[in-house]
């Protein structure tokens, strides 16, 4: 009986994500499993924790890995905070911002939202006179929208909330482990990630973090959380305390390889692993414009992890990501929504940012091209 899983190739993983995944990462999903009340266990849960409060800069106490992946921190983030008819405010520049929009709709929350043209950035002064005109329960951003490679100014943003009884929730599927996050100095009350951009673990666990603000939100609501394998009222009581009670069986393998994709970015240092995002997004951009490919992005919000270029004249879209995979064994995205067509999406996220791969890229597409 023949095998679906042989052979399966080694893909150089340049698109919006999954990213490469390091060696030791796939060692330590491969380690044995072991129950997910072992004391062993705990102790790894414990530790992943900590690591990530610490990527995070934050000291909330509610911090940790959701079952499921980015989407599904999402779905966390907005099933525990939102309850109907309470008004929330969606910054909108790409897909990711709409698909908050969808979520919060779909639970009967009160939205409004501001929209910007995709490819440019929130506009910080047209949200300070939005936030003058109405009180809002939640304002949510997209950190780092996948779809458009902008990033967007989360910190100013936050800024404009502190003193205020608003909770700011942020996307931060693409930015956590590409480039700083500081929760506590931003006025984050809730964040969601996932493992599979630049963490390069691959997908299947969300990152979370909620401040204690939002956790009180969370304890006061009038109704259930909607959701109850993502409720954070029963969740928490088997990530926190002494006596660990039983939720959900937990994803045993992905934990580990969650701990060990933390902790070669805590061991590389932050500092370092910004700094290699950067020059390696310098590298390509350098080597696109050789090739005469422009950059959809302002250099003043371009992320590091993610750069949406825009397709040569003559070239078919389709046509060269295919000869780039089946002759050059390198994946890399296209466009979304309006931009679908016109725009390439080039990931240079957590492992896969490296002058290698970089060069790998610029050759394969100088041939195909």
């Amino acid at each position: 009986m023949e095998n679906a899983l042989d052979p399966i190739e080694e893909i150089t993983l340049m698109g919006p994500g999954p990213s490469c995944v390091d060696s030791s990462v796939l060692a330590a999903l491969s380690k044995h499993t072991i129950g997910h009340l072992d004391p062993k266990f705990i102790g790894i849960m414990d530790a992943i924790k900590e690591q990530m409060k610490s990527l995070f800069h934050t000291d909330n106490q509610l911090t940790i890995p959701v079952s499921g992946t980015g989407s599904a921190g999402m779905e966390t983030c907005f099933v525990n905070l939102v309850e109907k008819g309470d008004p929330v405010l969606i910054l909108i520049n790409g897909v990711f911002g709409m698909r908050m929009q969808d979520v919060a709709t779909r639970l009967g929350a009160k939205v409004d939202t501001l929209n910007f043209e995709w490819g440019t950035p929130v506009v910080t002064e047209q949200v300070k006179q939005k936030l003058a005109e109405k009180s809002y329960i939640i304002v949510a951003v997209v950190h780092a929208e996948t779809s458009t490679g902008v990033k967007n100014p989360v910190a100013e943003i936050g800024e404009l909330l502190k003193g205020t009884d608003t909770l700011f929730l942020v996307d931060a599927v693409t930015s956590f482990g590409g480039m700083e996050i500081r929760l506590d100095d931003w006025g984050v009350d809730a964040i969601y990630s996932g493992t599979q951009k630049c963490l390069s673990c691959p997908p299947g666990l969300a990152p979370i973090s909620f401040s204690d603000r939002a956790v009180a939100k969370v304890k006061a609501r009038k109704t259930k959380v909607p959701n109850w394998y993502l409720d954070l009222t029963m969740i928490i009581n088997y990530w926190e305390g002494t006596t660990r009670a039983y939720h959900h069986t937990a994803p045993i393998n992905m934990l580990y390889g969650l701990y060990q994709a933390l902790f070669l970015i805590l061991e590389e240092g932050e500092d370092a692993v910004y700094r290699r995002h950067m020059e390696n997004h310098r590298a390509l951009v350098a080597g696109l414009d050789k090739l005469g490919i422009s950059m959809l992005v302002d250099e003043s919000c371009r992320l590091p992890m993610l750069n949406s270029v825009y397709i040569p004249d003559g070239a078919d879209d389709a046509a060269v990501r295919s000869a780039l995979l089946k002759e050059h064994k390198i994946e890399i995205g296209a466009g979304l929504g309006p931009l679908a067509g016109k725009i390439w999406r080039i990931g240079l996220m957590g492992h896969t940012a490296r002058p290698e791969n970089v060069e790998k890229l610029i050759l394969a597409l100088k041939a195909v091209l």
